[in-house]
This record gives C-alpha cells, sequence and structure tokens, in this order.
C-alpha cells in the first residue's frame, strides 16, 4: 500500500475531486500555523521589541522588550479569540452552510490582519490579534512563517514585522477565491431540503452523472439518515453538555545557548511538516486508537527527559542539544498522530443532527487549553499520560466507517476498547424502510380493528 493515497475498491466514481476540495479546504490550516509561526519570530525580532517595549530591558541582552506578562498576553489572545470562533462557527455554519460561513470568517481574519499590520502599540497589535483569531477555523502554515520570519529578520524597520504578518492577506484571498468555487456539502444540503443541489454536489465529488445508481443510492442513505435522526428531534446545546514550543520556539532556542534560534525553528518546522505524511497511512493502517495511543507514548517521554535534562544540567552545551534533540523527536510523535488525527477524530464521533454544534464545543475546547498552554507552562508529559489512558477508555475506532455507521457504532458498542472489532451491519435505508413497513402494518391493523368495531355495533 506504501504511502499511495486511494480509494476502497468498492467505492463507486473518483476520489480524486474529493482529495483535492480536503486538500484545499485543509489550506484555511495555513492561516493558523502561519499566524502561530509568525508570532514566534516577531517576539524575538530586535525592532519589534524596541517599537512595542513600555519601558522593560530584558536583562539577558540589555535590550528593550515586552516583559512576560505582555508576552503571554500577545500569544496567548489568538487562541482566545479561536474559543469564541469556534462557538460561533456551529450556528453559522447550519444557517450561512459551510462553504458561506468559510468566507465570513475567514473576511474577519482578515480584519485582525489589517489591525496587527498598522500597529505600532501593542493594545492595537493584542486587538488585531483576537480578531485574527477570532476568525480562523497548521503544519504547513508553521514552515511558510519560519522562512518569511528567517528572512526578515535583519531589518532594521517596519517591515521587519509588518512583512511577515501582512503575508497572510494572500493565504486568505488564495482561500476565499477557492470557496466561491467549491461545492456545499451534500449532508448540509439534504439538511436543508435542497435535494437536487445535493444531487449535484455529491456527482461532482463523485466525478459520475447525476442519475448514477450509486448517487442515487449513497444520497438516499444521506436523505434515510437525515429523517431518521430528525424523528429523535434537534440537539441543543444544553443537550451535548448534559502548543507552547510552537509559539515560543525561537525564543527557546535562543535561551537554551543556540546563537541561531531562527535556524533551529526553520530546521523543527521541516521537521513537522515532513512528519504528518506517515500519518496520512498510519491512520487508515493502524487505526485511530492504536495512532494517538502511540504519539501520546512518545510524546510523553520526549517531554519527560527535557525535563529532566534541563533541571539537571541547567545551561550544559551538550546536554541543550540533547534537549533539541529530543523536542525534534517529540515533534515527530505530535506531528503524525495528535496533530492531524485528533481533528479526524472529532470529524468523525458525532451524529449529522449535532455535528455542527458538537465541533463547535470541541473546536472552542481545544483553543481554550491552547491559550492556557500559551499563557503558563503546564505538566505537559504528565498530560501526555493522561491522553494515552483517555484514548484506550473512551475513544472509539471509526477507521473505515462512514458518518452513518459510527452512529450505529455507538448505539451497538457499549466500551471503546471494544469497538475495533466492530462490523457494521445496518444501513439507514434498510431502517428507513422498515420503519415505514412498521407504520404500515400499524395503520393496516389500525383500519381492521375499527371495520371489526364498526361491524359489532352493527
Amino acid at each position: 500500500m506504501g504511502f499511495m493515497i486511494k480509494k476502497p475498491d468498492d467505492a463507486p466514481g473518483s476520489a480524486a475531486p474529493a482529495i483535492i476540495i480536503g486538500l484545499f479546504v485543509a489550506f484555511g490550516g495555513v492561516l493558523f500555523g502561519y499566524d502561530t509561526g509568525t508570532i514566534s519570530g516577531i517576539l524575538a525580532m530586535k525592532y519589534w521589541r524596541k517599537k512595542f517595549s513600555t519601558g522593560y530591558v530584558n536583562p539577558a541582552d540589555h535590550y528593550p522588550d515586552v516583559n512576560a506578562s505582555q508576552s503571554s498576553m500577545i500569544v496567548s489572545l489568538l487562541s482566545a479569540g479561536t474559543f469564541f470562533g469556534a462557538l460561533f462557527a456551529a450556528p453559522m455554519a447550519d444557517f450561512f452552510g459551510r462553504r458561506l460561513a468559510m468566507i465570513l470568517n475567514t473576511g474577519v481574519f482578515t480584519i485582525g490582519v489589517i489591525m496587527q499590520t498598522i500597529a505600532t502599540a501593542i493594545p492595537l497589535f493584542v486587538a488585531g490579534r483576537f480578531f485574527a483569531g477570532l476568525g480562523l477555523a497548521i503544519t504547513i502554515g508553521l514552515l511558510l512563517a519560519a522562512i518569511v520570519n528567517n528572512a526578515t529578520q535583519d531589518r532594521m524597520d517596519m517591515g521587519l514585522y509588518r512583512i511577515p504578518i501582512a503575508i497572510q492577506f494572500a493565504w486568505a484571498i488564495i482561500l476565499v477565491a477557492g470557496m466561491l468555487i467549491l461545492p456545499e456539502t451534500p449532508r448540509f444540503l439534504v439538511k436543508q431540503d435542497k435535494h437536487k443541489a445535493a444531487t449535484k454536489a455529491l456527482a461532482r465529488l463523485r466525478r459520475l452523472d447525476t442519475n448514477d445508481p450509486a448517487i442515487t443510492e449513497e444520497l438516499s442513505e444521506i436523505q434515510a439518515n437525515h429523517e431518521y435522526e430528525s424523528r429523535l428531534g434537534n440537539a441543543s446545546y444544553l443537550d451535548i453538555v448534559r502548543g507552547a514550543l510552537v509559539y515560543y520556539g525561537t525564543t527557546f532556542f535562543e535561551n537554551s545557548g543556540i546563537s541561531d534560534g531562527f535556524t533551529v525553528t526553520l530546521i523543527t518546522n521541516i521537521i513537522n511538516v515532513c512528519s504528518t505524511f506517515p500519518g496520512l497511512w498510519m491512520v487508515e493502517k493502524w487505526g485511530r486508537r492504536n495512532l494517538l495511543m502511540f504519539g501520546a507514548i512518545g510524546m510523553a517521554v520526549c517531554q519527560l527527559i527535557v525535563a529532566s535534562v534541563g533541571t539537571a544540567l541547567p545551561g550544559d552545551t551538550h546536554a541543550n542539544k540533547a534537549m533539541i534533540a529530543f523536542v525534534c523527536i517529540y515533534i515527530f510523535f505530535f506531528a503524525c498522530s495528535w496533530g492531524p488525527v485528533a481533528w479526524v477524530v472529532t470529524g468523525e464521533l458525532f451524529p449529522l443532527k449535532a455535528r455542527a454544534k458538537c465541533l463547535s464545543i470541541t473546536t472552542a475546547t481545544n483553543w481554550l487549553l491552547n491559550w492556557a498552554i500559551a499563557y503558563a507552562t503546564p505538566y505537559m508529559g504528565g498530560f501526555c499520560c493522561i491522553c494515552l489512558a483517555f484514548v484506550y477508555f473512551f475513544v472509539y475506532e471509526t477507521k473505515g466507517l462512514s458518518l452513518e455507521q459510527v452512529d450505529e457504532l455507538y448505539a451497538k458498542v457499549t466500551k471503546a476498547w471494544k469497538s475495533p472489532d466492530f462490523v457494521p451491519s445496518v444501513r439507514f435505508n434498510d431502517v428507513h424502510g422498515l420503519t415505514d413497513e412498521s407504520n404500515g402494518d400499524m395503520e393496516k391493523n389500525q383500519s381492521e380493528k375499527a371495520t371489526h368495531v364498526e361491524s359489532n355495533d352493527v
């Protein structure tokens, strides 16, 4: 199989359009990744430090700088914005549709970029980061940011930080242009009772004719599942309720005795990008659960080693190099597992009627914790051990299942660790047919009973 991406043998049509559209929509991750990577370098740029300093002088190099509290606020406000943006995403996606909602969010992001670009003091710069986060929905973005930061680090004018920030306009323009061309999701169109448009969208994704039996069957399955869940009622929020290294990478490496933190950050981001590709293969070969547990164990070991070496041998040159090596190994474990797979799992877990709301809550939770990590450094090694236990006991294996089959998985399997053995056996078309047949038999029995009663009365 290798690293080839191909559709299952029994799947009709072509997988190319869906893969291309998925890759393009994933380009939205460039917005967040680039912004996150950019701030890492900007915080270490001397011109920016002098321009935005409110009087604090860094004792490490006796140069004007922002203090620790200001630095934490600047970094973390992006994640605070994404927290609220994620909560707004569900009602926007349900009301405007997935495609238009992404366009509107990109517009809000652009406003945040404008504010950061024209800022000459901390308040406007921080406000811009909040609005940029509000419009954000990573990996390649981090690499691009590292390259741009490395190219502008020697400038001693406003272009030093304005160029890296303003480049984000390009990513936003590309994303909006694509969203104007791409089709809306068939499931959303079915939910809106736009069946003709849903047929066209699905046919375009599969590269088949709208009258092809495979399109008719798949759309019928989506429609049957929607009708089945509609009978259960709508899901409200009440029903549902019932990375430090990435942000501070350049500063971390410079404080570890590395003379050129920008170059090392660039190298680690290249590792980040390259390590994502094995994850594309392992997520289907190993499954979601095994890959997440593999990543959690690897990250925990690396973090504990870095913490131990840094505590036992502070300032030692060889110890610093060892820590950087294990940071790179940590990045590999994260980039091939938790980085991409966490989003795969959350995208597959929830029933159609509540998917938008549930995804907005999980995304908001991610950014809330992201903000906490950016503002204060927790004991991450211990948290990775907790992640390992959480995956084993609570995360269901959804490899190879359609969104409709995931609903059946939750209905039949009560223990997460038993989910890898699940084999789907029910199609919602069959359930719908049985329901209609049952309703017909009920109506027939009621009619016969009424006739019998009338006969007795006579």
